[in-house]
C-alpha cells in the first residue's frame, strides 16, 4: 500500500470514528455533518478515474457502498418517522472494512448500490475544477428532471436539519428560501441551494444544509418555499459572519452537479420580514474578497426572515 492510500485510509477512519462518535452520544446534528463530508469524499474518490485512484475498481465499488451507507445512516437520523431504517450497529461493521479495503475480499454486508454516474463534491472543490460558463452552454440543461438518478440516497428530499432547542435570552433564525430569479430558471436540472454559515475566514460555523430540490420553475423563477432552521443562535454568530445560499443544478453533459451562482446575507441584514439579496458569479468567495455579479438584469434571491426568541 503506498503512503498516500495508507494516509487517505487514515482520515477516512478518523472522520467515521468521529461521526459514529457524535452518533453514539446523540449528538445528531454533527453526526449527520461528518457523515454527508465523509461520504461525499468517498463518493470522489469511488469515481476518480483509474490512473488517479490509489484503489482498484473493485475497491472503488465497496468505498462507493460505504458511501451509500453513510448517506443512509444520515438520512435515518434525519427521518421524523423513525431513526432505525439504518442503524448504528450496522454503520459500525463497515469501519473494518474501511480500513482493510486492500484486503477486503467478502460479499458486502448490505444490499445497497453505488450512486450511479453523479459526482458529489465536497464544499469548495468545485473551485479546483474547469467549467464552462453556463451563459454558453446554451441547451445543456434540456431534459426531465425525472430523466437523471438523484444526487444521492434521501438528497431530493434534501439533507435539512430541525429547528435547535430555545434557550433563555437567545435568538433562533428561521429563513423560508422563497425563490430565485434566473434568466434560464427552465433549464435548470434538480436545483437546490445548499446553505452555510461562515465566519470571516470562511470556516463553516454550523452544519451545511440542503434545500430539497425546487418545488417548480416558473417563468424566470426556480420557487423553493422551503424553510431553513439556522443551526447556532443570533447571539453567538462571530462577528463577521455571513450565511450563505449556493444555487446548484446538473449538469447531464459533464455528469455532476455544478454551482451555478451563489448568494449572502451579511450579520447585520438579520432582521424579521422579507429580504431580497443580489446573485454572484460562482466559485463561491466565502471569504468575500472578489465578488462579481452574475449579471446586470434584476435577478435575486428572495428571502423571507423569522426571529424566535423566548
Amino acid at each position: 500500500m503506498s503512503e498516500a492510500a495508507r494516509s487517505l485510509l487514515q482520515r477516512w477512519g478518523a472522520s467515521f470514528r468521529k461521526g459514529t462518535d457524535f452518533d453514539s452520544w446523540g449528538q445528531l446534528v454533527e453526526a449527520i455533518d461528518e457523515y454527508q463530508i465523509l461520504a461525499r469524499h468517498l463518493q470522489k474518490e469511488a469515481q476518480s478515474q483509474h490512473n488517479n485512484s490509489e484503489f482498484t475498481e473493485d475497491q472503488k465499488k465497496t468505498i462507493a457502498k460505504i458511501a451509500t451507507c453513510l448517506e443512509l445512516r444520515s438520512a435515518a437520523l434525519q427521518s421524523t418517522q423513525s431513526q432505525e431504517e439504518f442503524k448504528l450497529e450496522d454503520l459500525k461493521k463497515l469501519e473494518p472494512i474501511l480500513k482493510n479495503i486492500h484486503t477486503y475480499n467478502k460479499e458486502f454486508p448490505f444490499d445497497v448500490q453505488p450512486v450511479p454516474l453523479r459526482k458529489i463534491l465536497a464544499p469548495g472543490e468545485e473551485e479546483n475544477l474547469e467549467f464552462e460558463e453556463d451563459d454558453e452552454e446554451g441547451g445543456a440543461g434540456a431534459g426531465s428532471p425525472d430523466s437523471f438518478p438523484a444526487r444521492v440516497p434521501g438528497a431530493i428530499e434534501g439533507t435539512l436539519l430541525p429547528r435547535l432547542p430555545s434557550e433563555p435570552g437567545m435568538t433562533l433564525l428561521t429563513i423560508k428560501i422563497e425563490k430565485i430569479g434566473l434568466k434560464d430558471a427552465g433549464q435548470c436540472i434538480d436545483p437546490y441551494i445548499t446553505v452555510s454559515v461562515k465566519d470571516v475566514n470562511g470556516i463553516d460555523l454550523t452544519p451545511v444544509q440542503d434545500t430539497p430540490v425546487a418545488s417548480r420553475k416558473e417563468d424566470t423563477y426556480v420557487h423553493f418555499n422551503v424553510d431553513i432552521e439556522i443551526q447556532k443562535h443570533v447571539e453567538k454568530l462571530t462577528k463577521g459572519a455571513a450565511i450563505f445560499f449556493e444555487f446548484k443544478h446538473y449538469k447531464p453533459k459533464k455528469r455532476f452537479t455544478s454551482t451555478k451562482c451563489f448568494a449572502f446575507m451579511e450579520m447585520d441584514e438579520i432582521k424579521p420580514g422579507t429580504i431580497v439579496i443580489e446573485l454572484y458569479k460562482k466559485p463561491t468567495d466565502f471569504k468575500r474578497k472578489k465578488l462579481q455579479l452574475l449579471t446586470k438584469k434584476p435577478l435575486y434571491l428572495h428571502l423571507h426572515q423569522a426571529l424566535h426568541k423566548e
